[in-house]
């Protein structure tokens, strides 16, 4: 990566914050921190998504922790695993 690439980068990723910001409460932003240590993918994931719903309008009211954990259920494939006995 050049400077410029570089540079573009960080801005976007600034972007991204700021944006992340006005569409989560504090205790959401909190929540994707501490995905993002476990599962980084699953919080890209999350913010794409997030992002392409602000870009198209559709995020009318700031999401709060109970409507991510939703998101993040949605986007995961929670597998039932269960042992069966012979």
């Amino acid at each position: 990566m050049n400077g410029d690439e570089l540079q573009k980068q960080e801005e976007i990723e600034k972007l991204k914050k700021e944006v992340l910001r006005k569409v989560l409460t504090k205790d959401a932003i909190e929540r994707l921190g501490r995905v993002r240590i476990v599962n980084p993918v699953l919080v890209q994931q999350v913010e794409a998504y997030l992002l392409q719903l602000y870009q198209m309008g559709q995020i009318k009211e700031t999401i709060d922790d109970i409507k991510l954990k939703q998101m993040l259920g949605m986007l995961t494939d929670k597998k039932d695993w269960s042992i069966k006995r012979r």
